[in-house]
């Protein structure tokens, strides 16, 4: 229920973004008309189709994607007739006439209806349902909670609930406003006697948004030109209600009994039948666990604060294996590529992964777990129940006092000493982060969650398309540059000599990369304030000259700052075509 009130409430804050502009002017048309009739069902066609289009795209469907590419593009003909029937009511007599023996009013028609007080709310679904289809709201943090959630769970009740609570709180906002308008609408007409003047106003302006919309304004422009910022507002909401973070491996947040206090219950181990291969074992259950102390790792290889966490997960197998811990890995993947085993198998080895790893690959053991995070620990005793978890990076002292007091539980005695987690040696990626000069949030580059991109005329979903980057970059801005293809996972590049920039602040800087489907490698060059990337600031994938190789499915650390840490300008140019590139992370 809090999920929902918070869902709610930011639909409701979406009046004040940006990105709800390019909708005005369809549902102010109807300001100052009966509310049954025509605002109430325009504002419920609107709710629904953006409820089942958002809940079917936010699980990765291709098809329902690109059924909502021919969809906006056959709303924008239907809005483009309707703004002009608001300019020339003769024309929406000559436009609607063929329709009215199938019982179709649209526009004059409407208005007469409505006047007369009976019919108008057909054409008042039907521009809602047009208008559901246009509406691209601007993702804070409150909807991308929300899709992720959606996209990591799947479909279901829940996850659409959801998604129709946010449009909810929208339509509440916005019938608050048509009735204000529709007031004001009202008081002008009778007042000045502008009631066709106004309504061409109308017009002109559903025409404008038209436009705004088919150059993709909506979804780029409006989403940087921001007058009032809202996420603030949603962070805030957010930050107020335990629980209630972001799902994903950029947040870190921890859970559990304090070191003294007695552990309780949480539930019991679930099922992990549902693993489509597993790896350093044979399948392993509840019954071959039971009497085991077990430390179950939500993890996927390409997740930096996983990677980051790992150490400490190989510290304690190696301490305590002997005295009764067993670490079952749960490999769920975020991208399509951590789904193939080829690539899953060379990360474990690579990671020097020895202990069983089961391939959640259709999420059924993160389901099981009601799990929301990378990495996610949960600490099970020697009956099979959970008694502690730990979700994020950090903690590790505390995770480590768990797993020593369920064996001491279990009857383990003569313990090792607990490790050192200072002493715990970290190279490469899995260095922790700099947390006192992060400020840059991890950030994907597929359309279906990407954030602050900043190339002129915004994404061009699913369509190659020659992006430009941007005079400047604010701070957390990303832009491409050269023939790229936005998928809803990456961005892939069509033809060499194409760039990404970011503008970040942090110590370190990561890309997840990957060859182009042919596998041949991608050679790239990084940039830092426009100087090749030098020795004193390259990341473990870059040589001393600025060059590196894409040839793995991974993660790829391009910058590590020894010193100057500090906001700088990024840049990486692939010399071949072929990328694909996911998301920025940083530490």
């Amino acid at each position: 229920m809090m999920l929902l009130l918070l869902a709610y409430l930011g639909g409701v804050l979406t009046l004040l973004s940006p990105c709800i502009l390019p909708v005005l002017p369809f549902v102010f048309a109807r300001a100052g008309r009966s509310f049954l009739r025509s605002t109430l069902p325009l504002l419920l066609g609107m709710a629904a189709t953006f409820t089942v289009v958002a809940s079917l795209a936010a699980v990765g469907s291709a098809w329902v994607a690109q059924a909502n590419q021919i969809g906006r593009w056959v709303a924008l003909v239907v809005m483009a007739l309707f703004a002009l029937a608001l300019l020339w009511p003769a024309f929406a007599d000559r436009l609607l006439a063929p329709f009215q023996r199938a019982g179709a009013r649209l526009s004059a028609r409407a208005d007469a209806a409505d006047d007369a007080g009976r019919g108008g709310a057909g054409t008042s679904l039907l521009v809602g349902i047009a208008t559901g289809l246009l509406w691209a709201p601007c993702a804070g943090p409150i909807l991308g909670l929300v899709l992720t959630g959606a996209a990591l769970n799947g479909a279901s009740a829940s996850t659409s609930s959801l998604l129709l609570a946010y449009a909810l709180g929208a339509v509440t906002a916005l019938a608050l406003a048509v009735w204000v308008g529709g007031r004001l609408f009202n008081a002008l007409k009778a007042r000045l006697g502008l009631g066709n003047a106004l309504r061409r106003g109308l017009g002109i302006a559903a025409l404008l948004a038209v436009l705004a919309i088919a150059m993709g304004w909506d979804t780029g422009v409006l989403t940087r030109l921001s007058t009032v910022s809202t996420a603030r507002l949603e962070q805030g909401l957010l930050d107020s209600v335990p629980g209630a973070q972001a799902t994903g491996a950029a947040m870190t947040t921890t859970a559990g009994a304090a070191a003294d206090a007695p552990l309780p219950v949480e539930g019991e181990l679930p099922a992990l039948d549902g693993a489509t291969g597993w790896l350093n074992s044979p399948p392993l259950g509840r019954e071959q666990l039971r009497g085991k102390v077990v430390l179950v790792d939500f993890w996927t290889y390409s997740c930096i604060n996983c990677l980051r966490a790992l150490p400490f997960v190989h510290e304690w197998e190696r301490r305590y294996r002997d005295h009764g811990l067993v670490v079952v890995g749960v490999h769920t993947p975020e991208f399509a590529f951590e789904r193939n085993p080829r690539n899953v198998m060379r990360a474990v080895a690579q990671l020097k992964v020895g202990y069983p790893v089961a391939m959640d690959n259709d999420y059924a053991i993160w389901r099981a777990f009601d799990n929301r995070y990378w990495p996610a620990h949960y600490f099970i005793d020697a009956q099979g129940r959970i008694r502690a978890h730990q979700f994020g990076e950090g903690n590790y002292a505390h995770s480590e006092q768990v797993i020593r007091r369920l064996l001491q539980e279990a009857g383990q005695k003569d313990l090792p000493p607990p490790a050192d987690p200072a002493a715990t040696s970290l190279e490469g990626v899995a260095e922790q982060a700099d947390m006192g000069n992060l400020r840059s949030p991890e950030t994907y580059l597929g359309h279906a969650r990407a954030e602050h991109f900043a190339s002129p005329g915004g994404q061009r979903k699913g369509q190659p398309f020659d992006y430009a980057l941007p005079a400047t970059l604010a701070l957390n801005q990303w832009g491409l540059r050269g023939n790229w293809t936005v998928d809803a996972e990456a961005a892939g590049l069509q033809q060499a000599g194409g760039r990404i920039a970011f503008r970040f602040h942090a110590r370190d800087l990561h890309l997840v990369l990957a060859p182009g489907d042919d596998g041949k490698p991608v050679r790239f060059r990084a940039w830092l304030d426009g100087k090749p990337v030098a020795a004193s600031a390259a990341g473990g994938d870059v040589h001393a000259d600025g060059t590196g190789v894409v040839d793995e499915h991974r993660l790829y650390q391009l910058v590590r700052q020894r010193d100057n840490v500090g906001e700088h300008h990024f840049e990486i140019e692939f010399l071949d075509p072929g990328v694909q590139a996911y998301a920025f992370t940083f530490g």
